[in-house]
């Protein structure tokens, strides 16, 4: 992103926005015609369905109410859900009166919708309690007043109420149109476009800069009729969106995981389709190597069918699948040529939990069927300015049953939503993570605060990584991997990682950790050799290796194994060396959904100066004759 501010100015004042290409892009005009091939689509008529029964709903049943007890909960407890819950379920309702309003060509929706508007303009902020100051007095010192902060989901709000208007023009009253827009100025454009004080997210290089500028960007082309404004509102933006694309290396690989990557590059997608349809093209953000690699990230941290590499605050359905926006995956595909992840369909109305209208509605839009079904490649991957190796075999009928699959990782433990996992891997069998990764937990104001390496997901007790000395990792930027040796072959990977300063531990003077991985794809066998080499000025006091599983581990002299529903892991290990301790730990997922975590420890008998620990995993998918029900044994 090279654009100068006279370059922006030059394009937005010469721009001459047409009906067939904006807002959507060229060919997604919504004609009669094109509503008509819509509500027609095989492809979309679930997504559809689910939509009309979100705008009989709203149409039905009250508004949801956000009083002050729920407003408060989060700074007397920490807890999000109380005014979360009914915040996005507004949104959702949102999206369905005026999606059916739109794409049915009917006007039933639009009485239940003028209320939802006006109540949503009546909201205190559209920000929610987590991202504001917490307590009075924090606020009162704050730059600005709780309506006036711009976070994700006020410049969600404000794309949503932007294109609703831009979408029923004059289907909707006049005092709506006067009222929403006189909300986005005051609480939104004003605070972040006429106030040198930047918003700190402005400069970071995660999913909030490019979520919140490429929202309140989207609202400002669809609402700015001043083009000297515009132009200085979308120059704003663009720097904003060179601090997201900052935050990724030449390799693509987003730190965050895949459910920030849907976010972060979802938003800088649907951000920059708009500008490019706003300009004729010329502004355009998808061009280069660096986006073309950021853009076939899904498709190489996939390690069967939908269930990707679960590393930093990912999250997934109960049998490890996270659903990635079908219309983003296939503009993303026609744009930059990239290979996409196996689609079958589109995704549920209600997949996102918060409603985000850029997801939904570039569903309906983009989605291009004649995508979906193809099969995912074989593929070995090493992401050099991650420190990620992602190695997938799909055996047989290539689906996720057949998967022999590995991944592990360096890096730093200062990471964007970052964990204290530096070493720790995952082996997926037969679609399941048998060596798992738990991925995010219930987000509170503790996770996000000091707190947070006391939980167990984002800690280093909740990966399978040593602990030393009764320590685990500590977080921070300085303790970070360093990459001795990586390999990649058609039947394997190869990753060495100098773990040493990834602890604050004196006597430690060497911690390697080497993993080499096979796949024997005649025997639907695969092998892990682990190997982590340790070295003290003193004997530590203690020296245990942990492994992290959502299935119960089978203790045998010498062996532990891993049952899946499709396959089996099984360690082998020195039993005279090593001492075998299992932690049943009953937390919650993401989704707040109850899970128990089987926490494997290995403690080393009177550790030496000098250790070498050698581990042998044997992966094997089962015969179908004799699998489990899926899912059956998943807590």
């Amino acid at each position: 992103m090279t654009d100068t501010f006279h370059d922006v100015r030059a394009a937005i004042l010469a721009a001459t926005p047409q009906a067939e290409t904006f807002p959507y892009g060229a060919g997604e005009a919504l004609t009669p015609e094109r509503l008509a091939a819509l509500r027609a689509a095989p492809h979309l008529q679930d997504v559809l369905a689910e939509m009309r029964a979100e705008a009989h709903r709203a149409q039905t049943e009250p508004i949801p109410t956000l009083p002050f007890s729920a407003f408060y909960r989060f700074e007397a407890e920490g807890t999000r859900r109380e005014y979360e819950a009914p915040y996005f379920a507004r949104r959702g309702r949102l999206l369905g009166l005026v999606l059916t309003a739109v794409v049915d060509e009917t006007d039933e929706p639009l009485p239940a919708l003028a209320d939802l508007l006006w109540a949503i303009c009546d909201e205190y902020t559209w920000a929610v309690p987590a991202t504001i100051p917490v307590g009075v007095a924090a606020n009162v010192a704050s730059h600005r007043e709780p309506w006036e902060v711009v976070d994700l989901f006020a410049a969600e709000t404000a794309h949503a109420l932007a294109e609703t208007l831009y979408l029923l023009g004059g289907r909707l009253n006049p005092w709506l149109h006067y009222r929403v827009r006189a909300e986005i100025e005051r609480r939104v454009f004003r605070p972040l476009f006429h106030d040198p004080v930047h918003f700190g997210w402005e400069s970071v290089t995660n999913n909030w800069a490019a979520v919140c500028a490429g929202s309140v960007g989207m609202a400002a082309l669809l609402l700015e009729r001043d083009r000297e404004r515009l132009a200085g509102m979308t120059d704003r933006v663009l720097r904003a969106m060179g601090s997201f694309l900052s935050g990724f290396g030449a390799d693509g690989g987003c730190a965050e995981g895949i459910g920030y990557w849907i976010y972060g590059f979802g938003y800088f997608t649907y951000f920059a389709e708009m500008l490019r349809a706003y300009t004729g093209g010329a502004l355009d953000l998808l061009h280069g190597d660096k986006v073309r690699q950021i853009a076939g990230f899904p498709a190489a941290a996939d390690l069967s069918d939908n269930r990707y590499v679960p590393f930093s605050d990912s999250f997934a359905d109960r049998l490890g699948r996270t659903a990635v926006p079908t219309g983003l995956l296939c503009r993303l595909a026609a744009r930059t040529g990239q290979p996409t992840p196996r689609m079958t369909q589109v995704p549920s109305f209600h997949f996102d939990a918060c409603y985000r209208w850029g997801h939904v509605t570039r569903n309906l839009l983009w989605s291009d069927p004649a995508r979906f079904n193809q099969p995912l490649p074989d593929q070995t991957t090493y992401f050099p300015d991650l420190a990620w190796t992602v190695a997938r075999r799909l055996l047989g009928a290539r689906d996720a049953a057949e998967s022999l699959s590995f991944a592990a990782k360096g890096g730093h433990n200062g990471e964007s939503h970052n964990h204290n996992d530096l070493g720790h891997f995952v082996l997926h069998i037969g679609g399941e993570s048998l060596l798992a990764d738990l991925g995010a937990g219930v987000y509170t104001r503790q996770y996000f605060r000091e707190e947070r390496y006391r939980h167990l997901h984002p800690s280093s007790e909740g990966h399978s990584v040593p602990v030393i000395a009764g320590h685990g990792q500590a977080p921070g930027r300085e303790h970070a991997a360093r990459v001795l040796a990586h390999q990649e072959g058609a039947d394997g990977a190869t990753l060495a990682l100098d773990l040493t300063p990834a602890y604050a531990v004196p006597s430690l003077q060497r911690c390697h950790r080497i993993f080499t991985w096979t796949v024997d794809t005649a025997a639907r066998t695969a092998r892990l050799d682990l190997a982590d080499e340790f070295a003290f000025a003193s004997p530590p006091a203690s020296l245990a290796e942990v492994f992290i599983s959502l299935r119960p581990p089978a203790i045998a002299d010498g062996l532990i194994t891993w049952q899946g529903d499709h396959g089996a892991v099984t360690l082998h290990y020195g039993a005279g060396e090593w001492r075998p301790c299992v932690d049943a730990i009953p937390t919650h997922d993401h989704a707040s959904r109850p899970q128990t975590v089987y926490r494997l420890s290995l403690e080393r008998h009177t550790p030496g100066t000098t250790e070498t620990a050698r581990f042998t995993f044997t992966c094997e998918l089962q015969p179908a004759g004799e699998r489990q029900q899926e899912g059956a044994a998943v807590s």
